[in-house]
């Protein structure tokens, strides 16, 4: 069988696959309440990472399910990727996972087997390094190459981390640098080179396990992960969540060594403008912004950062924390405000 780019049979990639939000919200608006459950404790109401159902006093599930087409041509890359993906939405509750399910569709007429064990076996490399097993899972034929996993994790309800619980005055960390979608557009294109191939892999399977020893500290007061929405998107579902202004400060967003210059140079996915055109209306950006930098406050992060609603006299110290564990460019990037809900931009 003839070697495939595993990007040439996608229409999209990455995160960048996800539906415009606003797109979502349409087809969720009559959508029965979930809290008709009082044991459902997280559902579809504040667009929360994962839901969370209590067992009892001192147990939560966490049920997650994350799955795309690929945004790399690296058939065990892609694996990595999607799994680390995937098993963030349980970090991003403050939980520890403990299974994962595959979800795989292929065309098995395009791709070799051989292509397809490497993808199952990037995604077990990664559940290995978090410490659970690939316990089943389900594949279907399908035009075009898809793999994620649905992952449950544990918490206890006091270690619950949502993405509502944001205070006024909170102070605002993320934890790895933007740009994914802007890489995976310049791959697409052959005009990544190898080290920024290499800087973009090492970040997007990097596993967002700090979220569990977040959640053991009382100061952190909300966590989500930052994925196909882009950093203005998730931090606007943080804003609605607690019902109050954030404001982001734009020097301080840690980027990726390329992402600025490749997005100067016109590499963006189209999930950043539809994403703009989702939520641009409660965005208040400073005036002249340039094209290239709405790019990158819009752009798709596959497996990106945690956004981190903390205590302020807690922020320095947390950055110093979270760096030490391995997150180089983690950083203080704003604050809530409070007031009405949205996004500034300074």
């Amino acid at each position: 069988m003839t070697e495939t780019r595993l990007t040439a049979l996608a229409h999209g990639g990455g995160c960048g696959c996800k539906l415009a939000p606003s797109v979502l919200r349409e087809l969720l608006a009559d959508q029965p309440v979930a809290q008709a459950f009082p044991q459902l404790l997280v559902g579809t109401e504040t667009a929360d990472d994962a839901a969370v159902w209590q067992i009892d006093d001192k147990t939560c599930v966490i049920a997650t399910t994350d799955f795309f087409m690929p945004m790399v041509d690296d058939p065990r890359d892609f694996g990595r990727i999607a799994a680390t993906n995937a098993i963030s939405d349980v970090y991003a509750m403050g939980g520890r996972p403990i299974m994962a399910l595959a979800i795989l569709g292929m065309p098995i007429d395009k791709l070799a087997p051989e292509t397809i064990r490497e993808i199952l076996a990037g995604g077990r490399d990664i559940c290995a390094e978090a410490g659970i097993p690939v316990a089943g899972g389900h594949s279907i034929d399908a035009p075009e190459p898809i793999y994620g996993l649905a992952v449950i994790g544990l918490v206890s309800p006091e270690k619950l981390r949502r993405n509502s619980a944001a205070q006024s005055g909170d102070r605002l960390i993320l934890t790895k640098g933007l740009g994914v979608g802007i890489y995976s557009a310049a791959i697409k294109k052959g005009a990544l080179d190898r080290a920024g191939y290499a800087e973009m892999v090492a970040s997007t399977t990097l596993l967002n396990r700090i979220g569990t020893s977040l959640s053991d500290n009382p100061q952190v007061h909300a966590i989500t992960d930052v994925t196909g929405f882009g950093i203005l998107g998730h931090a606007l579902e943080l804003s609605r969540g607690a019902g109050m202004g954030l404001r982001l400060n734009l020097a301080e967003l840690p980027l990726l060594a390329q992402t600025a210059e490749l997005a100067q140079a016109g590499y963006a996915t189209g999930a950043s403008a539809r994403n703009w055109a989702a939520y641009g209306a409660d965005v208040t950006l400073p005036k002249d912004l340039p094209e290239w930098q709405l790019k990158v406050l819009t752009d798709p992060q596959t497996s990106g950062g945690l956004l981190i609603s903390c205590a302020p006299d807690a922020a320095p110290r947390l950055v110093k924390t979270i760096r030490e564990a391995g997150y180089p460019l983690a950083a203080e990037v704003g604050e809530v405000t409070g007031g009405a809900q949205g996004v500034t931009l300074v």
